[in-house]
């Protein structure tokens, strides 16, 4: 077989591979939610607002979100952000204070996200809490917290995560994942869930 053969059956292969594993639910990037292009940031719980109001600096705050979902500002009260982008809660308090102010110019910025946090405890180098600030899977959360110590039981991991308010366990198997057998395990972390490494 020449080289040109070779390398279109290559292209071939690794073409069928991945579109097998995205149809086993495997590791693609861009199957989730918040990693769709132009998709805006949903405010969530502990997120940290700046609210700038030009031209009123006693109107300007910077605040977390509570826990139950609000903030509080001057003359406005109480406003409730979370599951709101950005853009829809600029709208919110310009409608709110063009009550109170003529033609209000209000900025909204996100200072820190917060409430996108993912936890390694266990077996690792380094377990804690982590920012989930750009995509990353599961191996790759494990490697950000240094890798597995010594002792771990690889073939028992597991992440837990919370859905409709009900924990559900999602095992990972290391062993069988190195040696190519199911891809799907590696799955991509989402705010809030936990990985355990016995």
């Amino acid at each position: 077989m020449g080289v040109h053969k070779k390398k279109s059956v290559c292209r071939f292969l690794c073409a069928a591979l991945f579109f097998v594993v995205t149809l086993a639910g495997g590791t693609v990037f861009a199957s989730q939610s918040f990693l769709e292009p132009g998709k805006a940031y949903l405010v969530g719980l502990g997120d940290v607002l700046e609210i700038q109001v030009w031209n009123e600096p006693d109107l300007s705050r910077t605040l977390n979100v509570r826990l139950d979902g609000f903030i509080s500002l001057p003359l406005v009260g109480d406003v409730a952000v979370v599951g709101k982008s950005i853009p829809e809660i600029t709208k919110i308090l310009e409608k709110r204070y063009g009550d109170l102010i003529e033609e209000p110019t209000l900025t909204v910025i996100l200072a820190e996200s917060r409430s996108r946090r993912y936890y390694l405890i266990g077996q690792v180098a380094q377990p804690g809490e982590f920012p989930l600030d750009y995509p990353i899977s599961l191996l790759q959360a494990i490697a950000r917290g240094g890798g597995f110590s010594e002792w771990a039981k690889k073939d028992e991991v597991a992440i837990v995560r919370r859905r409709s308010g009900k924990d559900n366990l999602l095992k990972f198997n290391y062993e069988t994942f190195v040696k190519g057998k199911n891809l799907q395990q590696n799955f991509l972390i989402e705010p809030g869930d936990t990985i355990v490494v016995p």
